[in-house]
């Protein structure tokens, strides 16, 4: 997804903030595009490109899904409204949905990752989550592995072409 950025540098559609790691540590099995519920100081910080989801992760409150650890510093230019940085923050999506990613956290060990928070081409925040398990160290050397392997595939694919 291309980055859209105006003149004064704000975000218009986009990406706003990305957890780069998460694919390395969990096996995502599926995404779900979630809305997120932000006021407009919140908004205005994601539009400058300022959140981090590296420690973020999504669970469940009062039958409701929210995002936890999620940290949006407080928009500097005079704002009169304060809002806490890392507050829980409610996401939206449809019921069915929301018993859906329940059931898979509680009953099959599944974790709920933010992979990313985006600008849709309407310009509404959403939250990209991904349904994952953990990888213990050999899975990670084993995606490293296979990793460099196509990398060096690629290249050779690459010499082959050009003799």
């Amino acid at each position: 997804m291309a980055e859209k950025k105006t003149r004064s540098g704000l975000i218009t559609h986009g990406l706003a903030a990305q957890n780069r790691k998460a694919r390395f540590d969990y096996t995502i099995k599926e995404t779900v595009e979630a809305g997120i519920v932000l006021r407009g100081p919140e908004v205005k910080s994601l539009r400058h490109g300022r959140a981090t989801i590296t420690e973020a992760w999504a669970g469940e409150r009062d039958g409701e899904l929210y995002l936890f650890g999620c940290h949006i510093p407080e928009y500097q230019a005079g704002v009169l409204s304060r809002f806490e940085p890392r507050a829980p923050r409610k996401l939206l999506l449809h019921k069915k949905q929301i018993g859906k990613l329940i059931a898979e956290t509680t009953r099959n060990g599944f974790t709920l990752v933010p992979l990313d928070i985006h600008f849709n081409d309407k310009g509404i925040a959403k939250v990209v989550l991904g349904v994952g398990q953990g990888r213990n160290k050999a899975d990670k050397r084993h995606a490293i592995a296979d990793r460099d392997w196509q990398r060096d595939k690629a290249r050779i694919m690459r010499e082959k072409g050009k003799e």
